[in-house]
């Protein structure tokens, strides 16, 4: 795989200690995740699909939130059964490219004057993340109950609708300027956002990622997806298998293999992850599979896809071939899977250097 238009190992050093992030994130509003253990029980009383992410009411989240901390499991490695932390799927990517990979990251967006919003600064600064584009708003800051099954599966309930958030005319071109990546997920709520931040991200020359989010989120806005995609402005993009799936429901072929080719059509690289199964990944007319890591033990599957986006980006920055940034993927996405949250452990960290070393890839040079 080539690496064309990425930038070279001496930006990189540069870019760290520059006040211009080598990948920023956009996440319009900060989110704290509240994740606990409970039992299939609680599950089948809350509405919506189990394993998937739905949005909620402020009042409906405290009732869950209530009904979590009454059924919650005790996990066995932990001392509290409930972890608080900054969460999102773009502010997990962003924060374990800066804390395991020592790639210099930055997020956009904004959080409220709350609690909350003081825990995701706090938790995103000691990951060393640049919050210098993160606005503080008179207001409540997002939040998200993610609830693990016995099987590591996670279901999140997410409260986005009163919390604050980055407009689309916030945005300006020194947000974006001298970075090289763009890190987004879709949302339709947030699509003028998205928009927005695109249109000035490929005015300043920044490569664009896409995570596609939920099926939930493919299933009932397909059609701006596809728009958003068809764009051509989309440089990599990752699916897992379910948003896959539902992004070809109704084709002839919907597996994994055609979801990728229909991806790599719109962007330079595209990849559909499998969970256990590994993933699939094409640049060009390349196409590679790649096992997951049979080491990996599943307490948590929440943030497993963001994680294994940051290990993909980071091959992409080293410039990795196409198989060796899979691996970096799978590595990373096996380290968050190992302990609840999408926030890796130290330990986790240091575990995942070695599954780096074993599979012969070049380690960060940020690590303990």
């Amino acid at each position: 795989m080539g690496a064309e238009a990425l930038p070279r190992n001496d930006e990189i050093a540069a870019a760290a200690v520059s006040s211009h992030p080598l990948i920023l994130g956009l996440q319009p509003a900060a989110l704290v995740d509240h994740v606990a253990p409970v039992d299939w029980s609680l599950l089948d009383q809350i509405p919506g699909d189990r394993g998937g992410s739905m949005p909620v009411a402020i009042e409906e989240l405290d009732h869950i939130l209530e009904a979590v901390k009454a059924h919650k499991l005790a996990s066995p490695d932990e001392l509290s059964p409930m972890k608080t932390m900054a969460g999102g799927s773009v502010a997990n990517t962003i924060r374990g490219l800066s804390a395991g990979f020592g790639v210099s990251c930055g997020i956009i967006g904004a959080c409220g004057d709350d609690e909350q919003g003081k825990l995701f600064v706090s938790n995103m600064s000691f990951s060393r993340v640049n919050l210098s584009r993160l606005r503080m708003k008179q207001g409540h800051t997002a939040q998200c109950i993610c609830m693990v099954d016995e099987l590591a599966n996670r279901t999140m309930r997410p409260c986005l609708s009163s919390a604050v958030k980055i407009q689309a005319d916030e945005l300006t071109k020194e947000d974006f300027k001298g970075s090289k990546w763009l890190v987004l997920r879709y949302a339709i709520f947030n699509l003028d956002v998205i928009q927005a931040a695109i249109r000035i991200a490929k005015q300043e020359g920044l490569l664009v990622s896409l995570d596609l989010a939920s099926f939930e989120m493919v299933r009932n806005f397909r059609s701006s997806l596809q728009q958003l995609l068809e764009s051509g402005d989309i440089d990599l993009c990752f699916a897992n298998e379910d948003e896959a799936m539902e992004l070809l429901r109704g084709e002839q072929t919907s597996d994994p293999e055609a979801a990728v080719e229909f991806l790599a059509k719109h962007c330079k690289w595209a990849v559909v992850t499998l969970g256990a199964n590994g993933c699939i990944a094409r640049h060009g007319k390349e196409i590679v599979r790649v096992p997951a890591i049979g080491e990996a033990k599943a307490t948590d599957a929440t943030g497993a896809g963001d994680l294994f986006a940051g290990g993909f980006l980071y091959g992409l920055i080293k410039g990795l071939s196409l198989e060796e940034c899979c691996k970096a993927g799978a590595c990373s996405g096996g380290s968050v899977i190992r302990a609840l949250g999408g926030e890796v452990t130290p330990e986790n960290w240091q575990w995942m250097y070695k599954q780096m070393q074993i599979k012969g890839l070049p380690l960060p040079d940020n690590r303990n």
